[in-house]
């Protein structure tokens, strides 16, 4: 049994969703999951839930902020049989034609936090989603007539950022968005050899200034439901219905 996720083999489907906060955990499995999905981790306040979304096995795992404490969830997840992750959540919006309640799909997570960095070993090296998730959550998508723009995201390890100018150097260089967590995930499954996609919301426009537009608390609410349902088609896209 792992040390932060106390659940045995079993207990969790191969397919998890993967958001920052517990209480968002709790919501998407009586939400969005099929009724009876049952607690399987409750350890440090990290809720988990295990259930199926229309017949389809499917988990819930809330990974807390940043890099350091989310390796930690995606690590115990694959040790206990997670083979693909897909991280939910928010994030800010670095383009022009990024709007608020947009969906972003990261293709690729710039490590601007160094954890995954020193867990890939390799200082050069550029964490990426899974092709074939990605062009699911595309498709998938487009089919349901969601705002989704697919490109690269950078994962930051500062909230509260003093320095005035990363928004507009991420800007520079093409970021769609930022975020907390993406960077470790697709690292974590590179070096594991699994599947990672991370799907989030637009929660605010970042501008150069170093100045933001916060979304309404309703509008969040609606542009995060549309993403979960999206999230939980891709999670268990191509998997068999539960017997």
């Amino acid at each position: 049994m792992p040390v932060h996720l106390r659940a045995e083999d079993g207990d969790y489907a191969p397919n998890v969703l993967c958001p920052g906060d517990p209480r968002r955990a709790r919501y998407i499995a009586e939400t969005f999951f099929d009724p009876g999905a049952r607690l399987v981790n409750e350890e440090r306040g990290m809720l988990g839930f295990t259930g199926t979304f229309e017949g389809r096995p499917i988990s819930v795992q809330s990974t807390g902020m940043g890099c350091p404490s989310a390796g930690i969830v995606f690590e115990e997840l694959v040790m206990l049989g997670a083979t693909r992750l897909v991280r939910v959540g928010t994030c800010g919006g670095l383009q022009e034609h990024v709007r608020l309640a947009d969906v972003i799909v990261g293709s690729t997570a710039s490590a601007d936090d160094r954890t995954p960095i020193r867990y890939a070993g390799m200082d050069g090296y550029a964490p990426a989603a899974t092709f074939a998730l990605c062009e699911a959550a595309a498709r998938l998508a487009r089919e349901s007539g969601a705002t989704l723009h697919v490109g690269p995201i950078v994962t930051s390890g500062l909230f509260y950022d003093p320095d005035r100018g990363t928004f507009a150097r991420w800007k520079r260089l093409g970021h769609l968005g930022v975020e907390m967590e993406a960077a470790m995930m697709y690292t974590v499954a590179a070096v594991k050899h699994i599947e990672a996609v991370c799907i989030v919301t637009c929660s605010d426009l970042l501008f150069e200034s170093g100045e933001s537009q916060r979304i309404t608390d309703a509008d969040l609410a609606r542009g995060v439901d549309d993403m979960m349902r999206l999230a939980c088609h891709v999670a268990v896209h191509d998997a068999a219905p539960e017997a």
